[in-house]
């Protein structure tokens, strides 16, 4: 104690003889020379040089001295006759050193780093140096061995018009690698929102951050203030250059990317389009409106004419002759004759030779499901739902292969709900708020759970050895040989270099007389808002930045906070990012098994009961796993629901004409061969496409399966049932009967099947979307060979029952069999007659009629207009079960993330980056054209919600540049020894490193020639970043730049971020500006001379090869859909023998089961998307089944009027498509309500039982009505 009292009292005596002496007048020095190291200091990051108390007159500098001062501090030249400083040419020396760092960063700017330098000139060489520095501490000090007083602190007086000129020119300039100010990393803990020109100059002048020799009191004062100002001295009032200003050696003015007064007036984007209205109301609603109005009044007209013709012509009916049958009757009679005999011949050849058929069937289904063993099942979501051809796939296989794949994320966000804040009060900080999550315990806790996991290891027969992270990690400045301490991992104990020591050191530190102590706390505030920091401000003296030795910004440490205020976040991000490998590469295997041990660790801590986090995680295999899971999950249920169908089918097909015959007359065994018929198709089909290479998908295992039952069902039961009405005639054998029955109904399912099949094949051949494709393709040959079997197989099944019925076997038991006859008279069954008895009336009534036409006119242009509304896309949580882990991830996602995906600008071969003029084009520092690559990007970012940009691009370009910028050290050369002209790094000290790779241009603007480019260049890329150098290329830059063997530059990339995105519309739209941007980007870069034709910017993040098809699919919908549609018009008009008005009124009703079904959509929240189009091409297929059978049904109708044709044609027709088609789907699709899988759910649950319940409603209540006003006359011909 008595001693440090002693030195204090030294010191303090010291200190009042300097200023007794020292007296504040132009021409006097305060310092000179320089006293060694600061003894107040202890580590620092560079030597704390500190001056000599000398209160002496300035000295005149020539020679050398002069030309070093000269360089250093130009403003202080007056001639080498008239210019005097108060600083040695050692001080010179330490003075250029230190500022070397920090022009490292501001270089890009000329005048600010000019700005930047004036300062510290004036208070270290002016030689008025006493007019504005005070000395306040001095320490007598042995140097050189002998004593000599220190000056280890000083006040110094600036006026804050250039204080704050000063600032201002330096506050925007960028750091390319990270998007981020320059100034964040020169203002502690405000950062660069929070910083001003005092805590500037305040943390530069603050020894604890490492960098600052000394303590130094930046006194800013305003103009005519002398409060406070010691007797004599007048505050600093330089001129501060502005950053839009030339400097006084010929630099030239900053950029717009460092200077906004510098930018040039960029007209803002144009307004947003209005939305379509008509008078002030919704456009399509009123258009709606019209449409509605105009058919109900078209409608009304006709139902007028009409009664006012037939009222005039009278109710007495010609009678028909030969002369008014037509030509097209004529052709409709024969065509149908033609097949009717056709398929009575076939059928009674089948139904004759039942076993045969059946063996032959079988061969044929064997044959084609062999190839069943080269089945491919594509589970990867890119493979599936993105084209190779398409833009996005193509960019990212471009990306992908000069890049490497994106890496893998692998992710938890952690949560502390109901812990209890509170309140620090810091020393250096002031009182700040603390969340209940950023406590000590809890951040321990982190880095236990975090350490874990970086200790997974596996056996991994790949690597026929045990497998750890450090082999498939990103490790981005250590990529060839990474240890564990190289991989990138993210996370908030990485401010503390994931040490225990670090989070439990602490100290006592006074700071303006007030000593308290200082711990993790300190530094973690410091740290986050300072996260470039080698070092902090604290007497801790720790660095900020992670232990693999790159920043963690905030944002990828905490989340849930709002304002920056960072320690009042709500969640811990703890991110672990791997190498991505291609599929083909074996550690594409290690990589996932790496990601399940870490599935594994986090799903035991999450089962732990002490575990005192909530939490949501995530893998890169996540999402497919969890979509596979659920599938095969859900298995069950589709089991279920056939089952269920085929219960019905077996049930319903049954006469039951008494109850001693049930099991005689039930239909078990036809409905489990209706069944077998429907899955031997689709294994044919499948079976036929993996023999030709084209991959089957989960998609085709629970679609096809289900629309060919409906396909099939609806035959079967058309076929069965008129079977069971009809009375074999006298003579007529069983096998002759069948044969004839056949005849009457195959054309009918001909037309369906026919329509659906071809519908299918063109919408297979022609889409361009994987799923829809190879869904169509499979559905087509599915549909196709369900028909055929039916016509073989099926019918020799229904033979053998007949022959069983016959000889009343019972079914199962054919052994067995009952005394009571088969009745002679057809079994009508119950549907036949309640729906000729009493449907059929009501329905056709004339007021009844007036009433179904009005409504689905109202349904339709309702629908119309919804259709118009609804949402395009599939957000990702949708693919998810319920209770999935990965949707809990996705709300914390969204809730907790502050920054977007990262979006590459990536550039293709063609460009002559190697020029002047190609890196003007590219590059956004001093010298750059205004509208360069990264110019506009950074212009883009103004407008954010516009853009979806939050984050303007690096640039390897502006830091290669300022790399070789000579006012820095990074780029160096050795001067001597035996690597003598090769690169020097900017940490190798001596005196072997003394000259520069490019010579200084006069006027500040850097540019290699073509050869010190690609001299250069590999030395950039190479560099590891540290605190001599932060330009080096090595770890941001080193993968964003390909060359190939001659050097040339042929592809590159430049990182920027998109804003938070959230659903798939805002995935969307942000694909959409980017793809805009970059078309812009490409457009000028072409202008620049050199630039192939084909030269091509283009951006790419992970997501757009998803997003990419809700950009086109509403016109790949409608494209589709019409090839569907098309075909089921012109089928039906050629099998009814050229009948336009029924292929028309056919065609009309489908279209509007699809449009009443996307309306529909609309109202239930079901999105319009890959899998609502396949969907909704099944529609067609389902809409063919319920509308074509009664369309044929009532063209071949001979009754008198089209009412009665229509009665008709609803009661026999009508009961076998109700009984087919809408009670086969209904109880199936009803079952699969009880499905985990959302997208089950939603899109085969909703929109199948949309779809049915559309299908029953136009194809038993409109069309029979729509036919009894506008179907055809009846066929004369048959008459």
């Amino acid at each position: 104690v008595v001693l440090f009292f002693r030195g204090y009292l030294m010191s303090q005596i010291l200190l009042y003889q300097a200023s007794s002496e020292v007296e504040h007048r132009p021409g006097y020095c305060a310092f000179y020379d320089e006293c060694g190291r600061n003894p107040t200091v202890g580590e620092s990051l560079i030597p704390p040089i500190v001056p000599c108390l000398n209160y002496s007159r300035a000295r005149q500098v020539t020679g050398d001295h002069y030309r070093r001062l000269k360089q250093v501090c130009p403003m202080l030249d007056f001639g080498e006759s008239n210019t005097y400083a108060c600083c040695s040419l050692q001080q010179i020396a330490s003075l250029e050193t230190s500022l070397t760092l920090s022009k490292a960063v501001l270089i890009r700017c000329p005048s600010c780093a000019d700005n930047f330098a004036h300062l510290y000139c004036a208070t270290t060489c002016s030689p008025n140096q006493t007019l504005t520095v005070n000395v306040t501490k001095v320490m007598n000090v042995t140097h050189l061995g002998r004593p000599r007083d220190a000056v280890v602190a000083y006040q110094a007086y600036i006026s804050s018009t250039f204080a704050e000129g000063a600032f201002q020119s330096c506050k925007n300039v960028r750091i390319p690698a990270t998007g981020g100010f320059a100034i964040a990393t020169m203002c502690g803990r405000y950062g660069s929102k929070l910083c001003t020109a005092q805590r500037w100059y305040d943390f530069q002048g603050d020894t604890s951050n490492g960098l600052a020799p000394l303590d130094i009191d930046f006194r800013l004062l305003k103009e005519n203030d002398t409060t406070g100002v010691p007797e004599g001295m007048i505050p600093y009032n330089g001129r501060a250059l502005g950053c839009n200003e030339n400097t006084t050696t010929g630099g030239m003015a900053c950029s717009c990317q460092d200077c906004l007064d510098s930018c040039p007036r960029v007209p803002p984007p144009p307004p947003l389009p209005e939305p379509f209205r008509i008078q002030g109301m919704n456009g399509f609603l009123v258009i709606s409106i019209i449409l509605l109005c105009l058919l109900i009044c078209a409608f009304v007209v006709y139902l007028i004419v009409s009664h006012y013709v037939k009222s005039k012509n009278g109710k007495n009916l010609s009678k028909t002759g030969r002369k008014e049958v037509t030509c097209a009757d004529k052709t409709s009679m024969a065509a149908q004759a033609f097949m009717s005999r056709q398929f009575q011949r076939w059928g009674t050849l089948m139904a004759s030779y039942p076993f045969t058929v059946l063996l032959v069937a079988a061969i044929i289904v064997v044959v084609f499901s062999v190839g069943l063993k080269s089945i491919k099942l594509t589970t990867d979501p890119v493979e599936l739902w993105s084209a190779p051809n398409s833009r996005a796939r193509q960019e990212k296989d471009f990306h992908d292969k000069h890049f490497t794949p994106f890496f893998r994320t692998n992710q938890l966000i952690l949560t502390a709900p109901g812990r209890k804040g509170h309140l620090y009060d810091s020393l250096l900080f002031g009182k700040q708020n603390f969340s209940g999550l950023i406590s000590k315990s809890l951040i321990l806790e982190l880095l236990d759970l975090q350490r874990r996991i970086q200790d997974i290891e596996f056996w991994s027969e790949d690597l026929n050895r045990t497998a750890t992270l450090k082999d498939v990690c990103y490790a981005p400045l250590n990529p060839s040989n990474p240890s564990l301490t190289d991989c990138a991992v993210n996370s908030l104990p990485q401010y503390f270099q994931n040490s225990l020591d670090n989070i439990n050191a602490k100290v006592n530190m006074t700071e303006l007389g007030v000593t308290q102590e200082v711990d993790w706390r300190d530094h973690l505030i410091y740290c986050l808002n300072s996260p470039l920091s080698f070092k902090d401000i604290t007497d801790l003296g720790m660095s900020c930045m992670a232990d693999y030795g790159a920043p963690v910004f905030p944002f990828l440490a905490v989340g849930g906070y709002k304002s920056d205020e960072y320690t009042n976040a709500e969640a811990f991000i703890l991110t672990f990012s791997l190498n991505n490998y291609l599929r083909d590469n074996p550690k594409f295997k290690v990589a996932l098994q790496w990601e399940t041990e870490f599935l594994k660790i986090v799903q035991d801590y999450q089962r732990n009961p002490k575990a005192n986090f909530t939490f949501a995680y995530m893998a890169e295999r996540s999402l497919e796993d969890e979509i596979n899971r659920t599938t095969a999950e859900d298995i069950p249920i589709f089991m279920i629901s056939y089952a269920v169908i085929f219960v019905y089918i077996a049930v319903a097909l049954g006469e039951y004409s008494s109850c001693k015959r049930l099991l005689v007359d039930s239909k078990f065994l036809v409905g489990l061969g209706g069944i077998l018929v429907v899955g031997c198709s689709v294994l044919a089909s499948m079976g036929f496409y993996s023999w030709i290479g084209i991959p089957s998908s989960l998609v085709i295992l629970q679609v096809v399966p289900f629309l060919v039952l409906a396909v099939g069902a609806d035959n079967i039961f058309i076929f069965v049932l008129e079977y069971q009405r009809d009375a074999r005639r006298l003579g007529e054998t069983r096998e002759e009967q069948i044969g004839r029955v056949l005849g009457q109904v195959a054309p009918s399912m001909l037309l369906c099947s026919l329509s659906e099949s071809v519908c299918f094949f063109l919408a297979g051949a022609l889409s361009t979307m994987p799923a829809v494709k190879s869904f169509a393709l499979y559905a087509a040959l599915a549909v196709l060979m369900d028909f055929v079997l039916q016509m073989t197989a099926f019918v020799a099944l229904l033979s053998l029952d007949a022959r069983r019925q016959d000889n009343n076997r019972c079914e199962l038991l054919c052994c067995v069999t009952v005394s009571t006859r088969r009745p002679n008279k057809p079994n009508e069954g119950f549907l036949l007659p309640f729906m000729r008895k009493y449907y059929a009336p009501v329905l056709l009534h004339r007021f009844t009629r007036i009433i179904v036409m009005l409504v689905f006119i109202f349904m339709l242009c309702a629908s119309i207009f919804l259709m118009l509304n609804v949402k395009v896309g599939l957000d990702q949580e949708l693919a998810m079960p319920k209770g999935s882990y990965m949707l809990d991830y996705f709300q914390y996602l969204n809730k907790y993330f502050e920054v977007g995906v990262p979006v590459y600008f990536v550039t293709k071969k063609g460009y002559n980056f190697n020029t002047v003029e190609g890196m003007d084009g590219v590059c956004s520092s001093v010298g750059c054209d205004q509208f360069s690559m990264t110019q506009k990007i950074r212009y883009a970012t103004d407008y954010p919600e516009r853009s979806y940009m939050a984050i303007p691009a690096n640039s390897w370009v502006d830091d290669f540049i300022d790399w070789l910028n000579p006012g820095s050290k990074c780029c160096r050369l050795y001067t001597s020894g035996p690597n003598a002209g090769n690169f020097c790094p900017a940490n190798i000290t001596g005196l072997s490193c003394l000259k520069k790779c490019l010579a200084s241009p006069s006027d500040g603007v850097v540019r290699p020639t073509m050869e010190e480019f690609s001299r250069f260049l590999p030395d950039f890329l190479g560099n590891r970043p540290d605190l001599q150098c932060s330009k080096g290329g090595l770890g941001a830059y080193d993968t964003a730049v390909v060359r190939d063997q001659n050097g040339e530059i042929i592809a590159t990339r430049f990182m920027a971020y998109h804003t938070p995105l959230t659903n798939s519309q805002e995935f969307t739209a942000a694909l959409l500006k980017a793809r805009e941007l970059a078309k812009k980007i490409t457009s000028d870069m072409r202008k620049i001379p050199g630039t192939s034709p084909d030269f091509e910017v283009f951006p790419y993040t992970i997501t757009y090869v998803f997003y990419e098809q809700y950009l086109t699919i509403v016109k790949e919908g409608l494209f589709n859909i019409s090839l569907c549609l098309l075909p089921t018009f012109v089928v039906c008009c050629l099998l009814l023998g050229l009948d336009l008005r029924s292929g028309l009124l056919n065609l009309i009703t489908i279209i509007m089961i699809v449009v009443d079904t996307v309306g529909v959509m609309t109202l239930w929240s079901i999105d319009y998307n890959a899998v609502a189009l396949i969907n909704l091409v099944t529609a067609v297929g389902i809409s063919v089944e319920f509308v074509s059978h009664m369309t044929r049904s009532f063209a071949l109708s001979t009754k008198m009027t089209r009412v009665e044709r229509a009665k008709e044609a609803t009661a026999t027709m009508g009961s076998a498509v109700f009984a087919g088609v809408a009670m086969t789907n209904l109880p199936g699709i009803l079952v699969l309500a009880f499905a985990k899988a959302q997208l089950i759910q939603i899109f085969f649950f909703r929109l199948n039982l949309v779809i049915t319940l559309l299908g029953m409603a136009h194809g038993l209540v409109f069309l029979p009505v729509l036919l009894s006003y506008f179907g055809p006359g009846v066929n004369k011909a048959v008459l």
